[in-house]
């Protein structure tokens, strides 16, 4: 496998080989600065034992969901430290040599630990500007063996993403009008699926014409993302893809993703969103994409449906399924999304 790293590095990369060229047209890639604040929600006041505060962030969070698909999080009860440590452990598996890396490259889209690089090297035309390390860490946690101190953190890391997840599932739960338990029962989130996606960027010599990753959704019900202080990530709203920057410090990025849209019959949509490249510093980014068991049939709920009305806009299909749909292709928008709409 030839990572980006390693081109990264090359000594006199004036340009990128044309496998990486992404852009043909340089306006493209041109996003904007939001016109409205991206939502921010206040974590702590979900579990409020004041009804008003809760109904209040429980309707703020619906907005968000409905209106943005995107909000950072605050207050969730993640130490800082832990989340600097995963961004600080992440680095030293990637600066890990070639040989040591090799142990962990990619064979099937369900394998507990894939290193790589692009998306999907054997599916993409055009080539992404990033190298990846993906972590299957629940039902079942696994962990790479190194870097010294990577597997603990990145246990701790799991399980207070995992609650901040449940917390926000069942504020969006009571949000749909359902109830508050209703998404964990019907999506057997005791055995969720849940992975965790390290991303690194190295600076790109024509950052105008290659992408990071480009316009996408991504396949669980909620992403969790931090990097390490570089912004990089553009969302579409309204139509217009806008610039992710001067987030709050100590925040999480959470972004809706496929299966919620099904779940919510539509009522919510899943975000689109890229990843750009610059031509100055690294970017790392982690995400934790947390989704139903494997083994759930995920469908509108029953109460989102009624046939004369709000028909149901989505196929019924197990997310093993959708997530091997997704993960062996090339990544494409929301083409996925688009294959299971009645």
């Amino acid at each position: 496998m030839n990572s980006v790293k390693a081109l990264a590095e090359s000594p006199d990369l004036n340009s990128i080989p044309s496998l990486y060229a992404y852009y043909t047209n340089s306006t493209d890639s041109l996003a904007s600065d939001p016109q409205d604040p991206i939502p921010t929600i206040d974590f702590s006041l979900l579990t409020s034992a004041d009804p008003d505060q809760r109904s209040q962030i429980i309707q703020e969070l619906d907005r968000a969901c409905k209106d943005w698909g995107f909000f950072q999080v605050i207050n969730h009860g993640v130490p800082e430290s832990l989340m600097k440590m995963v961004i600080e452990k992440v680095g030293e598996f990637f600066n890990l040599t070639d040989d040591e890396k090799k142990d962990f490259e990619e064979k099937d889209v369900l394998d507990p630990i894939r290193y790589g690089t692009s998306f999907n090297t054997k599916k993409d035309k055009v080539f992404c500007w990033r190298d990846f390390l993906k972590v299957i860490v629940h039902p079942e946690f696994h962990s790479p063996n190194k870097p010294f101190g990577f597997s603990e953190v990145l246990l701790e890391y799991s399980k207070r993403t995992r609650e901040v997840a449940r917390g926000l599932l069942s504020g969006i739960s009571t949000g749909l009008e359902l109830d508050q338990s209703y998404v964990e029962k019907a999506l057997k989130l005791e055995s969720a699926f849940q992975i965790c996606i390290a991303n690194l960027y190295p600076p790109c010599p024509q950052p105008e014409v290659a992408i990071g990753l480009p316009p996408h959704s991504d396949h669980g019900l909620l992403t969790l993302l931090i990097n390490n202080g570089v912004s990089g990530l553009q969302i579409k709203h309204d139509g217009k893809w806008v610039d992710v920057k001067d987030t709050l410090p100590n925040s999480f990025l959470v972004n809706t993703a496929d299966q919620l849209e099904i779940f919510s019959n539509g009522k919510y949509k899943s975000v689109e969103h890229r990843a750009v490249v610059n031509d100055r510093v690294t970017r790392i980014s982690v995400a934790v994409a947390n989704g139903p068991a494997l083994d759930a049939v995920v469908r509108p709920a029953d109460k989102l449906v009624d046939e004369e009305r709000w028909p149901a806009a989505y196929v019924p299909m197990k997310y093993k399924e959708y997530v091997e749909m997704q993960q062996g292709n090339q990544i494409v928008g929301k083409t996925c999304l688009d294959r299971i709409r009645v």
